[in-house]
């Protein structure tokens, strides 16, 4: 299995220092990779049109990192293939005050994906176990219960037919320094910069025990992490592109049958 290197076993101890964010895999450049990330967003496409008519089971992608880790340009480019009909995008935010009324798995589940549907999460439920963490938002009792709750909902979730794949972007310091910089730099790019992000990027070193905590208590058998090596855009695309044409041709959706009868129905 291809991606099994990047792929968290239930229980493993993850220690992102040792993970190089850099990695490219046996490519050595992006002209080198083009071929294979193409060939795999066509395959995409043709098994999101068949899961679509089956109708019975969905996909649900979960997307976190660290900021300017690349979730956007993820969903731009590794989706840019599938049919919008079948597939939607889910970015959360901060909590409203509806949704703080509500238990921390409220507004998720509502966005879960429908039968025959591919839902992209931009961020997700484990920030109640990250921001809520590492900002002390909620004291370690609560947070630290949460991860039993997040394992049990999505282990209802795969029960009820969805399939999840969980993945973390994984840049380096200097890399996400790099990215801050050019949002400052280009005046098309300054309306992504948030100020916010410079003291989050303090907290460096507290997001990743957190992370790392949540890769060992919540990559399951049915909901599995991968950490994607993130500072080359391309292998990041490739990769992706690969773990996701893999989950779905293992999920091997077929067209539904004909209905009864058909060959005797005339178009006049």
């Amino acid at each position: 299995m291809i991606q099994s290197p990047y792929r968290v076993a239930p229980g493993q101890k993850v220690r992102l220092k040792s993970i190089k964010p850099d990695g490219t895999g046996r490519f050595r450049d992006k002209e080198e990779v083009q071929e294979a990330t193409q060939k795999n967003l066509v395959r995409m496409a043709e098994i999101q049109q068949m899961l679509y008519a089956e109708g019975r089971r969905s996909l649900l992608v979960v997307l976190q990192g660290m900021d300017t880790s690349g979730k956007d340009s993820t969903i731009r480019h590794v989706f840019s293939g599938v049919n919008p009909q079948g597939c939607s995008v889910t970015s959360f935010k901060a909590p409203s005050t509806t949704e703080l009324a509500h238990d921390y798995l409220w507004r998720i589940h509502a966005h879960t994906p429908a039968r025959g549907m591919i839902t992209v999460f931009n961020r997700s439920h484990y920030e109640s176990v990250l921001v809520e963490r590492v900002h002390k938002i909620v004291p370690r009792g609560v947070w630290s219960a949460r991860y039993d709750h997040i394992n049990c909902f999505e282990q209802m979730l795969s029960d009820e037919g969805t399939r999840i794949i969980k993945l973390f972007l994984h840049i380096s310091k200097d890399e996400q320094r790099k990215r801050l910089e050019e949002r400052l730099a280009d005046p098309k790019k300054n309306w992504k910069f948030d100020a916010s992000d410079l003291s989050e990027r303090e907290l460096w070193d507290d997001y990743h025990k957190a992370y790392e905590d949540t890769f060992s208590r919540c990559s399951t058998k049915q909901a599995p992490w991968y950490v994607i090596p993130a500072d080359h855009k391309w292998f990041r695309n490739w990769l992706i592109s690969e773990i996701l044409v893999e989950a779905l041709e293992d999920m091997d959706p077929k067209h539904p049958p004909a209905p009864e009868g058909i060959e005797k129905w005339k178009v006049k």
